[in-house]
C-alpha cells in the first residue's frame, strides 16, 4: 500500500458512540473471521463475501431505509436518514438532493477491527470492499450509482461515497 492511514476517531468520550463503534467493530470481526474460515477451508472468500453483503444489503435497503421513508423513491430522504447519525463514522456530508447523496466518512470502526485482529493491508482493502456490497445494494434499490473514489483501507483521508441517481 502506497499510503497509510492512522483511521484514529477525532470525537471519543461519547458512551453512545462508542458503544456503536463497538458494536460495528463485533460486526466486522464476524465478518473477518468467517471469510477467513472460508479460504482456510478452500473456499472462494470473496464470492461468498460479496454475495453475503449483497444479500445483507437487500435486507437492509428495506428494513433500515425503505420502511422508514415517507417517498422510496427519494434520494434526499435515504440520504437524510443514511447520515443521521454523523459521529460514529464521523461524516461530513458534502451534498444531499434528490440527484445525489455525497458523503465523506473520516473514521472506519470496521477497519479498526479487521487491523486489530491482525490482517494485513491488502485482506483489510478487501474486506472494505466487500462491506461495500451492501452500500452497492442500497445505490441499486434506489436506481443511482455508487461510486467509491476514497477508502481509508487503502490509505486515503477518508472514505468518499457517492450515490448518483441514474438519468
Amino acid at each position: 500500500m502506497e499510503k497509510y492511514n492512522e483511521n484514529k476517531p477525532i470525537h471519543t468520550g461519547d458512551p453512545v458512540v462508542e458503544a456503536k463503534r463497538a458494536c460495528i467493530e463485533h460486526r466486522a470481526i464476524w465478518m473477518a473471521l468467517l471469510l477467513d474460515e472460508v479460504r482456510k477451508a478452500g473456499g472462494d472468500m470473496e464470492k461468498v463475501g460479496r454475495a453475503a453483503i449483497n444479500r445483507c444489503g437487500v435486507y437492509q435497503a428495506v428494513a433500515n431505509y425503505k420502511d422508514h421513508m415517507k417517498d422510496p423513491d427519494s434520494m434526499k430522504e435515504f440520504g437524510d436518514i443514511f447520515v443521521a447519525e454523523p459521529v460514529t463514522f464521523e461524516n461530513k456530508v458534502v451534498n444531499i438532493n434528490e440527484d445525489e447523496v455525497h458523503v465523506e466518512m473520516h473514521y472506519c470502526p470496521l477497519l479498526t477491527a479487521w487491523r486489530k485482529l491482525g490482517f494485513s493491508d491488502e485482506d483489510c482493502a478487501l474486506f472494505c470492499d466487500i462491506a461495500m456490497e451492501g452500500d452497492r445494494q442500497f445505490a441499486r434499490d434506489m436506481n443511482a450509482e455508487f461510486c467509491l473514489s476514497k477508502k481509508i483501507a487503502e490509505g486515503d483521508d477518508c472514505c468518499d461515497l457517492k450515490f448518483t441517481r441514474k438519468k
